[in-house]
């Protein structure tokens, strides 16, 4: 049986922890950025874990 495949797209964009959670980056924190305050930034630099639904469907995508 050959190996599976990860989707490409998607491994360039999530990233999987130890445990097994996907995470992935804030939209919005390109450019524009002189009208968001500091505090919003910041937050916006963070990782966050991807739930529900999209982890399940992300989940196929990238295989372990």
């Amino acid at each position: 049986m050959p190996k599976m495949k990860s989707h490409r797209g998607a491994a360039k964009r999530f990233k999987r922890t130890g445990s097994g959670k996907i995470m992935r980056h804030h939209s919005f924190a390109r450019h524009i950025l002189t009208s968001k305050s500091a505090k919003r930034k910041r937050r916006l630099g963070t990782e966050v874990m991807v739930e529900g639904g999209e982890a399940k469907r992300l989940d196929r995508m990238l295989p372990r």
